[in-house]
């Protein structure tokens, strides 16, 4: 189906560059390039890069220019100055020219309203919740921090006709090319739309089966060569709506499929199958939890979405399910079923105008009225001037009786990388909150006896011993650097040539979102004379965000990485592998530094009467 022999590369002056793939006789995937970090987003933080893949089906019959062109997905503004460009090399501006909307939001406005004001006979396709999202935010200005003056004197094209897509339909263009476009809404993006071409059998999945990598190859050579990549973006967005992704991928099952094409990220060619069944595989886990936070937002932006994606993150490291709604888009029904069924409520708005949404007052009312006292609640949201919605929410729910399970979140615009590592450990914070309850309860009602810690097999496994060390890393994006540490006890060497080890790193550890393949990171192997002062600094309880290394005299290995002057040796290494073993994640690294700093220390080892616990 693809041919790659003919890409045609166009590079701007910013690094930025865009790609041009064949895939067949008039259709060819426009694919916008990034090197570097391109948004805040937490789906975003392993710093890779990314793609924004478009499809263009358009056709010269000689001198006649078959009409409409058919354009699928357009990227965001973000890539604006070199889309727009190469979109005018390959079709006249005079021509008519449909675009396929797979999901609607402000950034991707921005770059529609441009090609409104190019193409002056354009048509826009999108799903009715789309549609009515389109409406509501054509003509509003978002306000950043960025943008203030530039969007003053912004000129705003006429909204162009829109065609609803209500139900699954069809629509022929020239070649026999038929796109068979399917509602696929979410609680994150509630106007979204696949379209599977059915001549070559190519699924354009937009935000669903993405990744955020650069990469001008049109598909992943394996699924192992993708699969962290992928997990990663199915936790950071998928894991809160796993239920509404499993009637996706049931729908999906059932289409005569070649190959996926997400919206982000390379084509899933030969192991499309088995993505599918990893995404069930992975959602799975979380509805397996007995433990139910409900995450209830409006997001005009997209600002308090990234926020409540970010705490939903944390949530679910910990194993308690999180469960996302939409309220401009959930029924009254589901809403009150969700908070009756909840241990846990979260509700995040942005303020409009001085107030909060009409949805989000609504879904506050159901929640005053049928919501347990007994069970925490917690508020957030993004505002850009005074944030009134979220005082309403707090002065509401606090005299109606709630405990709060964190103060306030409070975001002016956009929260950066290191307000998006509070945000997702304040998300663990209230998942280990709600665990420890749970269990202290179990113990309760079982006399206070703990059945796990007098395990015959669990207590041999205690003999299993492992040096104290801390582990410690810290990651650099532009003007952020962020840094975190743990206590690590399970640690083995793994390979000698090169030499390599491995650590088991539980999934609700802050460390955890540092230790991504090709990140350093330092082992510092503690003394037993003097291994005190470190475990009392490093297994105190931290506020989310804390900083760990915060006043320590620390040195720095060859790649930056924290070394603790009071340890017997240190060892920098770079992740190289990650295997998924329960609660936690194991992790391979090679060895590229180290140096004994006591060569007549001794090494300190953790003894532990059990393996139910470190």
């Amino acid at each position: 189906m693809f041919n790659n022999s003919k890409n045609q590369f166009t590079q701007s002056s910013n690094g930025k560059d865009v790609v041009q793939l064949p895939i067949e006789d008039g259709f060819i995937s426009i694919r916008c390039l990034s090197p570097k970090k391109l948004r805040f987003e937490i789906e975003y933080s392993l710093g890779k890069g990314t793609t924004s893949n478009a499809f263009l089906f358009s056709k010269n019959n000689g001198s006649h220019i078959i009409s409409p062109a058919v354009l699928v997905n357009p990227p965001g503004a973000n890539f604006q100055e070199v889309f727009l460009p190469t979109l005018k090399t390959l079709i006249n501006k005079t021509k008519e020219l449909h675009i396929i909307i797979g999901h609607v939001n402000p950034n991707r406005i921005s770059l529609l309203r441009a090609l409104a004001t190019e193409f002056k006979n354009i048509k826009i396709i999108c799903s009715n919740p789309g549609g009515k999202l389109l409406k509501e935010l054509w003509y509003q200005k978002k306000p950043s921090k960025e943008k203030l003056n530039e969007e003053k004197g912004l000129i705003i094209p006429s909204l162009p006709e829109i065609r609803l897509i209500k139900q699954e339909e069809s629509i022929s263009i020239f070649n026999d090319y038929e796109l068979r476009l399917i509602p696929a809404p979410t609680a994150r993006w509630p106007g979204g739309l696949i379209a599977l071409e059915e001549k070559t059998g190519l699924l354009m999945s937009d935000k669903l089966f993405g990744t955020h990598i650069c990469t001008a190859e049109w598909a992943e050579s394996n699924r192992s060569s993708t699969e962290e990549e992928r997990r990663h973006y199915f936790d950071c967005l998928m894991t809160p709506m796993v239920s509404q992704i499993n009637r996706i991928i049931e729908k999906i099952e059932l289409l005569n499929i070649t190959s996926i094409a997400p919206g982000h990220g390379p084509a899933i060619d030969t192991s499309w199958r088995s993505l599918l069944n990893d995404y069930q595989r992975w959602g799975g886990q979380q509805s397996k939890a007995s433990i139910k936070i409900i995450l209830l937002f409006a997001s005009a932006y997209g600002n308090t979405a990234s926020i409540a994606d970010s705490l939903a993150k944390g949530i679910s490291s910990t194993g308690v399910q999180v469960t996302s709604l939409n309220c401009e888009f959930t029924p009254a029904n589901e809403l009150l079923n969700e908070i009756q069924k909840a241990d846990a409520y979260l509700i995040g708005s942005p303020t409009l105008g001085g107030h909060a949404p009409t949805p989000i007052v609504s879904a506050l009312g159901t929640l005053l009225a049928e919501g347990d006292r007994n069970k925490p609640v917690g508020i957030f949201g993004s505002y850009g001037w005074s944030g009134e919605a979220l005082d309403l929410l707090e002065n509401k729910l606090r005299n109606g009786g709630f405990e709060f399970a964190f103060d306030p979140i409070k975001i002016k615009f956009s929260p950066n990388a290191e307000v998006i590592k509070t945000l997702e450990e304040t998300g663990t914070m209230l998942g280990r909150k709600l665990i420890k309850k749970e269990r202290q309860e179990q113990r309760r009602l079982s006399g206070g006896i703990n059945a796990t810690k007098s395990d015959p097999a669990l207590l041999a496994l205690g003999k299993v011993v492992g040096s104290l060390s801390i582990l410690a890393a810290q990651k650099h994006e532009e003007e952020n650097s962020i840094s975190s540490a743990m206590v690590a006890s399970w640690i083995s060497q793994a390979s000698f040539s090169p030499p390599g080890i491995t650590i088991a790193v539980a999934k609700d550890r802050a460390v955890e979102a540092l230790l991504h393949k090709q990140d350093l990171f330092t082992l510092n192997i503690l003394n037993e004379n003097n291994y005190q002062n470190s475990l009392k600094q490093f297994l105190q309880p931290f506020l989310p965000g804390e900083d760990r290394l915060s006043g320590l005299n620390l040195l720095r290995s060859p790649g930056e990485q924290p070394i603790l002057p009071e340890a017997i040796a240190w060892i920098e290494g770079c992740v190289k592998q990650r295997m998924e073993c329960g609660d936690h994640w194991l992790i391979y690294a090679e060895i590229l530094h180290g140096k004994v700093l006591d060569p007549n220390g001794v090494t300190a080892v953790h003894h532990r009467h059990t393996g139910a616990n470190y």
